[in-house]
């Protein structure tokens, strides 16, 4: 164990639940560090989940997360482990009892969460690369706002196992890093050397563009130009001939109703002190009727349906990752939650399906990064992080 708390004047690190590990030094990860966030339990000590109340509540791990002793026995060492907006119950990184983690690529502006830490600590050069969770955008979101690379991998490819569940049919293990290649990498630790297909055809996301307004469509296209390079010419599809909107409708219900069932009985035991926004999500997941959660099944369904269609033959779907640059910190929650509501329309569609999907640095706007991502069929983790490899290749050689 190493005992000393990382410098960090990004609070990115935690500092009420502390704990590092040196890994074994050998293997295909061997001399880098790595940041973990703080659902993933260590062995002899308590996991935060970002809330006092729940550290307060819960005792210390018997064990330590299987992702995170995968990565310790690559070779990687754990200096810190990294803050979550509470309860992961957020994409805006602004946790009540703990501070916002700094945004370096994007001063003034918030890291976007829940992998609030993670991101802040990858973006900022505090660890190699970082661990974090994606259950609604919780890693493509801020790998867009800090302007790194992040991966969802397929839904159930990644061991969750001693880790903080929030709604267990979306949740996912995801991971960012600073180069395309240390992201594959660390995907080839977690994933196992799965050889990658050949692409069969990138479709690009009409519907999905359309959310966004035109200086973002215009910041995006000369990475869309990049991404075409490599991929090739791509077709023009509509995702959603229901609209976006209505899956994300559908998305929040389910998401909303498991987490009643995953954290419900400990919030109305312990009651604790939810911060803003969050407190107010977890007051209406009580309310979710029986038939609103049928209904939103049979939306997840569809889409679920659509995206095996879309996406069979191994093909690629490019689409914005979030609408819009970070929202500047303290930003009204009226405005955060019509943020929120357009960003959903775009992450929920991975979501929904399962799919991977992976975010790549490929854009600014107004001085601040606009990630750019690719989603592919269920199993095809490898081909992604393949593709961002050779994308970011493309980059240095022009």
């Amino acid at each position: 164990m190493m005992a000393k708390i990382p410098d960090d004047e990004l609070g990115a690190f935690c500092r009420h639940t502390h704990v590092a590990v040196k890994g074994s030094g050998r293997g295909p990860l061997s001399g880098l560090t790595f940041g973990v966030k703080d659902i993933y339990d260590i062995a002899g000590h308590k996991t935060g989940f970002g809330s006092p109340d729940w550290l307060a509540t819960h005792d210390a791990a018997k064990d330590t997360a299987a992702t995170v002793a995968a990565l310790l026995a690559a070779g990687a060492d754990m200096p810190g482990k990294t803050q979550t907006d509470e309860l992961t119950y957020s994409l805006n990184g602004e946790n009540a009892h703990y501070g916002t983690p700094v945004n370096v690529n994007a001063p003034g502006r918030i890291p976007g969460g829940s992998s609030s830490g993670s991101a802040a600590a990858t973006a900022g050069g505090l660890v190699d690369f970082a661990l974090g969770s994606d259950t609604g955008g919780s890693v493509r979101a801020p790998a867009s706002f800090c302007g790194i690379y992040g991966i969802r991998p397929t839904h159930g490819r990644v061991s969750l196992q001693g880790a903080c569940a929030l709604a267990p049919s979306f949740d996912t293990a995801g991971w960012f890093a600073r180069d395309a290649a240390l992201l594959e990498k660390v995907g080839r630790v977690l994933l196992g050397d799965a050889a990658a297909p050949a692409v069969g055809g990138a479709l690009h996301a009409v519907d999905a563009f359309a959310l966004l307004d035109d200086a973002a469509r215009a910041a995006l296209q000369p990475a869309l130009d990049r991404v075409r390079r490599v991929l090739g010419p791509s077709r023009e599809v509509t995702v959603s001939e229901s609209g976006l909107g209505g899956w994300f409708q559908a998305f929040r219900v389910l998401q909303g109703a498991e987490i009643r069932d995953t954290l419900g009985p400990w919030v109305k035991q312990a009651q604790p002190k939810l911060g803003p926004g969050v407190r107010e999500r977890m007051q209406w997941v009580m309310t979710i009727a029986t038939e609103d959660i049928a209904a939103a099944q049979r939306v997840r369904d569809a889409v679920r349906a659509r995206m095996d269609q879309l996406l069979s033959g191994n093909a690629v779907l490019v689409l914005p990752t979030v609408p819009d640059i970070a929202p500047l910190l303290n930003t009204p929650p009226a405005q955060l939650d019509d943020f929120r509501t357009r960003a959903m329309s775009l992450l929920c569609i991975a979501g929904h399906a399962g799919l991977p999907q992976v975010s790549l640095p490929l854009a600014t706007l107004n001085g601040c990064p606009l990630g750019l991502s690719l989603a592919a069929g269920r199993g095809n983790d490898a081909l992604l992080l393949q593709l961002a490899r050779q994308i970011s290749a493309h980059k240095a050689t022009g």
